[in-house]
C-alpha cells in the first residue's frame, strides 16, 4: 500500500523539545563568576533500637515536608526469579493490611500529598498540618503491606508487555547485552529478567523478599521542610519504632567482572535497526571514596559530560553522524563497575564513529587537556554543587551519603577545594588508569549486513580489530550469514507478483480509488496517544491528522496532486521540492501495481525479524523488504536529505487482516533516526467517496 510520508520526527521535536531549544550559542561555556560561599549546616539526628538512623532538616520557608528512607542494601542476583524485585516494587506501598488500595489512595490524594515505595526506599511529602497523619500512614503501608495474588498477576502481564515490546528494540537489547558482557548473567548488573523468569515469581517470593530487603538496619530516614525535630523525633519513635529487624543476614557475595584481554568488536545483529547503538567499555574500580575521585567527574565532562566534550564536538558537530554523543565512569561500593562511551550513528558510518571514539579517548589519555576545557569543567561541576546546596534537604542526603558510601566527614565541606585542585596532570592521569584502551568491548547493535565487512577491517593504530558476533541475549554465535543465495528462477517481477496475488489480486486492488483508515498512534515518552485519521485518493492524494481529545489537533498533512504542506501547532510548513515530486510521482494507491521490475534489482536475501525476506531495491535509496515465504510485505526502508541530514526511515508492516477481500496491514512501526512511532490502525475503509478539496 502506499505509504503516508509524515514527518513525524519534526513533529516529536516541535512539539516534545519547543521549550527545551533557545536563543543559546552552545558553542561557548559562559564565563563564571566568582565561587560563592556555602553554608553546609549539619542535619540534627537520632537512632532506634532497630537501627533506624534518622536526619532531620529544618527549613520553614514553606508549610510544607517531606520524608524519605534509603535502604542501603547491596545488590543480589535473582537468577531464576530475575524481576523479583521489579515486581515488589510494583506491588508495595499499595495500600496495606489496615487499609485497601482505593481507601488509601483516595485519603492521600486528600490530602494534596504523595507516597511512594519500593524494596529500597520510601517517600511522602504534603502540608506540615498534615504530617502525623501521613507519618501514619507511610508507616501502615511500608510495614504492613498487603500482597495479593491478584495484583501480582496484573503485574507480570505489564512487565511480560514490555519484554515483547523490546524484543526488536535496539536501544534495549544495546542495554541487555552490554550488561551481560560486561558482568555475565550471574552478576546483579549482568542478569536480565525474561517471561520465564517472571512466571516464577509467587506471591511468597515477594513477602520474603520485602522482608529481606525492607529493612531497617540498613536504613536511612531523612524528615526535611517546615518541621520541628523533638516533634519528628516522636513522630518516628510512634510509628516506627515496632519496624522489626530481618531474622535473615541479606547475601551480598558478587562475582567481581573482568576485562577482555585484549579490545574486540562485540556485533549483535539487528537486520530492521535505522542506526547502530555504540558503546566502548572497559571495567573500572572507581569509588566515591577514592582519592581520584573528583579529578575523574573532570575527566569524563572533559570526554563526554558535555555538549563541548571531546567525544559531542567530535561525532555530532565536526562530522554529523549523531544526535549526541557521551560517556560516563560509573562508581559503585558494591562492585566493580564501567567506564562508558555511547552513541547512536547511521550504519554506514559505524566503523568511522569507532575510530574516532578511540581517537578521543586516546587523546585525553595522551595529551594535555587545554586550560580552557579545564576550567569550563570545573566550573560547571562547582556550580552544580552550589546549586544542589541550596535545597536544605540534599544535606541531610550528603549525610546519609557520607555513612553509607565510607566518605571522609569534611567530604562536602572540602568538594569546591577537592575540584579547584584538579590539574591536567590529574586528568591524563586518570585517563590512562581509567581508559583502557588495550581492554575495551567495542558493542554494537546495528544491521549486520551493512556494517559487518567494515567492522572486520578495521585498522586502529596497526592492528586489525577481532570482531565476534553474539545474539540478542549476549551469547556468543556464529557469524550470521547475512546474504543467503537466491534461486535463479526468482525475480523482483515474481516478488512482486506473488505480493499482489497474496492480497487479493490486481483486479480486486485495482478497484481501490480511496483508503481511509483511522488509527491510535503510540509515540514513546509522549504524555498522551493521539488519534491518527488518514485518507488517500486515487492516483496521489494524501491527508493525515492526528489529534487528542481535549488538546485538539496536533498535526496535520495534506497533499492535493500538485501541492503539500504540514502544519503544526499553528505553523504551516510547505513540502519541498524533492518531497513534491516524490509525492507527484505516485501512480496509485497500491505501489505494487504500478512497479517498473525492470529497473527493480534483487540486494539479498537475509533474516529481518527472525524471517527470511527478499530486498528489493526499488529506487535510489529506497527499499522494500518481502518475506520469503508468505509473500508480504515487512518492511519499507527509505534515505531523505532534509537540511543537509540524511534521515533513514524503516516501516514495518504486520497484523495483515482481511478487508473486503483485500489483505491490509493493521500495525505500522515507523522509526527515523531516534523517533519511533506506532499505529495501531482499528478501521479500514476502501472506496469511501471524498471529495478533492478535502486535500487542500
Amino acid at each position: 500500500m502506499k505509504k503516508i510520508k509524515f514527518y513525524f520526527s519534526l513533529f516529536l521535536i516541535l512539539f516534545m523539545g519547543n521549550e527545551i531549544f533557545s536563543q543559546i550559542d552552545r558553542s561557548k561555556q559562559p564565563e563564571s563568576g566568582p565561587t560563592p560561599k556555602i553554608d553546609l549546616i549539619k542535619p540534627k539526628s537520632f537512632e532506634l533500637k532497630n537501627g533506624l538512623t534518622v536526619l532531620v532538616v529544618e527549613d520553614n520557608k514553606l508549610p510544607t515536608f517531606s520524608l524519605r528512607i534509603t535502604i542501603d542494601n547491596s545488590p543480589v542476583v535473582e537468577g531464576e526469579k530475575s524481576g523479583l524485585n521489579n515486581l515488589s516494587n510494583a506491588l508495595f506501598g499499595e495500600g496495606s493490611k489496615n487499609i485497601e488500595k482505593d481507601t488509601f489512595n483516595e485519603e492521600v490524594d486528600y490530602l494534596g500529598a504523595s507516597i511512594s515505595m519500593g524494596m529500597g526506599f520510601a517517600f511522602a511529602n504534603g502540608l506540615t498540618k498534615h504530617k502525623e497523619r501521613i507519618f501514619e500512614l507511610i508507616s501502615d503501608a511500608a510495614l504492613n503491606p498487603n500482597f495479593e495474588e491478584e495484583e501480582l498477576n496484573k503485574e507480570k502481564e505489564k512487565l511480560i508487555t514490555a519484554i515483547k515490546g523490546d524484543e526488536n528494540n535496539p536501544s534495549s537489547i544495546a542495554q541487555r547485552v552490554r550488561g551481560v558482557l560486561a558482568y555475565t548473567k550471574n552478576h546483579p548488573y549482568g542478569e536480565f529478567q525474561t517471561e520465564e523468569s517472571i512466571n516464577n515469581v509467587s506471591i511468597k517470593d515477594i513477602e520474603d523478599n520485602y522482608r529481606m530487603m525492607f529493612r531497617p538496619d540498613n536504613a536511612y530516614m531523612v524528615v526535611s521542610g517546615d518541621v520541628k525535630f523533638e516533634e519528628i523525633k516522636k513522630l518516628v519513635y510512634k510509628y516506627f519504632s515496632n519496624w522489626k529487624k530481618s531474622k535473615k543476614e541479606l547475601e551480598s557475595k558478587i562475582i567481581q567482572p573482568i576485562d577482555v584481554k585484549k579490545t574486540e568488536i562485540n556485533l549483535i545483529d539487528m537486520p530492521d535497526a535505522v542506526q547502530s547503538e555504540l558503546s566502548v567499555m572497559n571495567i573500572t574500580d572507581l569509588q566515591n571514596n577514592s582519592k581520584d575521585h573528583h579529578a575523574a567527574l573532570v575527566t569524563n565532562f572533559i570526554l563526554g559530560g558535555s555538549f563541548n566534550s571531546y567525544l559531542n564536538s567530535n561525532l555530532r558537530e565536526e562530522n554529523g553522524w549523531t544526535y549526541g554523543a557521551g560517556s560516563s565512569i560509573a562508581r559503585n561500593k558494591w562492585t566493580k563497575s564501567t567506564f562508558r562511551a555511547s552513541t547512536s550513528v547511521r550504519n554506514v558510518v559505524t566503523d568511522s564513529a569507532i575510530v574516532e571514539t578511540l581517537n578521543e579517548i586516546h587523546r585525553i589519555r595522551n595529551e594535555y587537556v587545554s586550560d580552557k576545557m579545564l576550567d569550563a569543567a570545573k566550573a560547571t561541576y562547582l556550580g552544580n554543587f552550589i546549586m544542589s546546596t541550596e535545597d536544605k534537604s540534599l544535606l541531610a542526603d550528603f549525610a546519609v551519603n557520607i555513612k553509607t558510601q565510607n566518605l571522609p566527614e569534611d567530604f562536602y565541606e572540602t568538594f569546591i577545594s577537592k575540584i579547584n585542585e584538579v590539574t591536567k596532570e590529574d586528568v591524563m592521569r586518570v585517563a590512562q588508569k581509567y581508559l583502557k584502551t588495550d581492554n575495551l568491548r567495542i558493542v554494537v547493535v546495528g544491521k549486520g549486513s551493512e556494517i559487518a565487512e567494515a567492522l572486520e577491517n578495521i585498522n586502529y593504530k596497526g592492528e586489525l580489530i577481532p570482531v565476534k558476533y553474539f545474539n540478542k541475549m549476549g551469547e556468543q554465535i556464529e557469524k550470521p550469514v547475512f546474504n543467503k543465495e537466491i534461486s535463479s528462477d526468482i525475480t523482483a517481477e515474481t516478488i512482486i507478483n506473488k505480493y499482489i496475488e497474496k492480497i487479493g489480486g490486481s483486479e480486486k486492488l485495482n478497484s481501490v480509488s480511496t483508503i481511509s483508515l483511522e488509527a491510535s498512534v503510540t509515540i514513546p515518552g509522549a504524555p498522551f496517544k493521539p488519534k491518527a485519521i488518514i485518507k488517500e485518493k486515487s492516483p496521489n492524494l494524501t491527508s493525515m491528522e492526528m489529534s487528542v481529545e481535549g488538546m485538539g489537533t496536533l498535526m496535520k498533512q495534506k497533499f492535493d496532486g500538485n501541492n503539500g504542506y504540514m502544519e503544526q501547532m499553528g505553523q504551516k510548513i510547505p513540502m519541498e521540492n524533492d518531497q513534491l515530486e516524490s509525492e507527484r510521482s505516485q501512480k496509485g494507491l497500491i505501489d505494487e501495481l504500478y512497479m517498473d521490475t525492470t529497473t527493480m534489482e534483487i540486494v539479498s536475501l537475509g533474516p529481518v525479524d527472525g524471517k527470511d525476506a527478499y530486498k528489493i531495491k526499488t529506487k535510489e535509496n529506497s527499499f522494500k523488504y518481502y518475506d520469503a515465504e508468505s509473500g508480504l510485505l515487512i518492511m519499507t526502508e527509505e534515505s531523505t536529505t532534509q537540511g543537509g541530514n540524511t534521515i533513514t526511515s524503516i516501516t514495518k508492516f504486520s497484523d495483515y487482516r482481511e478487508v473486503d477481500g483485500i489483505l491490509y496491514a493493521f500495525k505500522r512501526e515507523i522509526n527515523a533516526g531516534p523517533q519511533k512511532i506506532e499505529f495501531e490502525i482499528t478501521s479500514v475503509i476502501f472506496n469511501e467517496e471524498i471529495s478533492d478539496d478535502f486535500f487542500k
